[in-house]
């Protein structure tokens, strides 16, 4: 029988994650609330994927009473833990969790975690694919797009769960323990949720803390609040740098087990168990040094569980690319255009415009601010810029920063920024979404606004 049976269980947001709490506690029988603070017709998507299931629903609102009488409170990573009715609920000692610790006490098979504050999704998508290319079967999901709690809840079977995970969904993890966790790099982000830095980076560090001794942890060894983690693991750490380490230090060097970037050679050198292993990046698709680092990252997590290198290699050749990351669009009249909706951060932007070495970029920034500082992207705009499209809740702030380092326009909306981005280009310039905030004025989520920007661009 099932501990959930019967149990009042209070499901606080209702996007992906509360969608898959409410299956799989349903299926467990409990009782199951929904509470969001949006109204119905926003959430038809998810109302209609729970329809053959017997909830109850408090939305438009949060109800306090709902909070502080449920047996079992479960939060979808969108809301903040210090939210009112959360803290009167721990203040009245409801238990509360999330769907990733939910899913980690179920899932049997070794769970692949991934996290950082950027490159996720593409080294996330990257193991997935070397798994493949190795007959391996993978659950890909977390952050990523798919709950992992349906992978429990459906009863799919893989040989490895890989999941890309946000510090949102680390704040309660306590029963989660990785084969291999991964940390692409540690940047400010979500200054809007989190007091600063620290706390932002103790979210992260809930996964380090969930290693045992049997974990390989891989590190970015050219992060500086990555490479510190080291001394706070007792799990296998392996490196990734774009450094070639013989050149570090000699204790570093002789002790490397990890992959590093030999620039001149196009290609990567992997020592695993004390032998050097080569991949050529000759036919590696993807745009800039942070998609070494990437590959970098996959490659160490490949060879820690056993991967085949000819799979990797494989993967290295084929691989395209995800979906709103430096994803190229179309070429119209000689001018390239790239959609990176995902870049959400000021860091993003940064390693998306050192991308391009040669050509002129026109850039579209801005959305809904997240407490960033964006003067760091002033130097670089005015090295790589020579048109700034801002736009959104933010545009006014992002302006102030950068908008005296190239010519700059404020405009209203995304067919006005499209628009005058391509009168503004010329042959061999590059129009590039790289918004360095998050999408929720103007659109659901960054795929959404990735997707009609593509659109858009299609248009033109």
């Amino acid at each position: 029988m099932s501990k959930y049976k019967g149990k009042r269980v209070l499901v606080v947001g209702f996007g992906l994650s509360g969608v898959a709490v409410a299956r799989y506690m349903s299926k467990q029988g409990a009782k199951v609330m929904v509470t969001d603070m949006k109204q119905k017709t926003e959430l038809m998507e998810s109302v209609n994927a729970c329809e053959d299931l017997k909830l109850e629903y408090e939305l438009g609102r949060h109800n306090s009473k709902s909070f502080t009488t449920a047996e079992l409170i479960v939060v979808s990573p969108g809301v903040p833990l210090n939210s009112k009715p959360i803290e009167e609920a721990i203040e009245a000692r409801v238990p509360i969790t999330n769907e990733i610790e939910l899913a980690a006490s179920a899932i049997k098979e070794p769970l692949i975690a991934v996290t950082g504050t950027n490159g996720k999704t593409t080294t996330t998508t990257l193991i997935g694919e070397i798994l493949k290319a190795d007959g391996k079967l993978p659950y890909v999901g977390g952050n990523i797009g798919k709950p992992l709690l349906d992978y429990v809840t459906d009863g799919q079977k893989a040989n490895y769960v890989v999941a890309e995970l946000s510090s949102f969904q680390l704040e309660l993890t306590q029963r989660l323990i990785p084969a291999v966790a991964v940390f692409t790099n540690l940047e400010e982000d979500h200054l809007d949720r989190y007091p600063d830095m620290h706390s932002y980076s103790q979210a992260k560090k809930k996964l380090l803390q969930a290693c045992d001794r049997n974990s390989f942890v891989v590190l970015n060894y050219d992060d500086a609040n990555v490479a510190a983690f080291a001394q706070e693991t007792p799990g296998k750490i392996m490196w990734f740098t774009k450094k070639n380490p013989l050149t570090v230090s000699g204790e570093f060097a002789e002790n490397f087990v990890g992959a590093y970037f030999d620039a001149a050679g196009k290609r990567i050198v992997a020592k695993i168990n004390g032998k050097e292993e080569i991949y050529s990046t000759v036919d590696f698709r993807l745009f800039g040094d942070h998609n070494k680092e990437n590959l970098m990252a996959a490659i160490c997590t490949a060879r820690a569980i056993g991967v085949n290198p000819a799979a990797i290699q494989h993967v290295i050749g084929a691989f395209k690319g995800v979906a709103h990351r430096l994803e190229f669009v179309r070429k119209k009249d000689g001018v390239y255009f790239f959609n990176d909706s995902k870049g959400t951060n000021v860091m993003s932007v940064q390693r998306s415009l050192s991308s391009f070495l040669h050509s002129p970029v026109i850039l579209i920034a801005g959305g809904k601010d997240k407490n960033q500082d964006f003067s760091p992207l002033a130097e670089l705009v005015k090295k790589k810029c020579k048109v700034v499209i801002v736009l959104g809740e933010a545009k006014e702030k992002v302006n102030r920063a950068i908008g005296d380092y190239a010519e700059t326009y404020l405009v209203g909306t995304f067919e006005e920024a499209v628009l005058l981005a391509f009168q503004k280009s010329r042959s061999g310039d590059v129009v590039l979404l790289s918004p360095g905030c998050a999408s929720y004025d103007m659109f659901r989520n960054y795929e959404e606004r990735g997707d009609y920007f593509k659109k858009l661009v299609n248009q033109l």
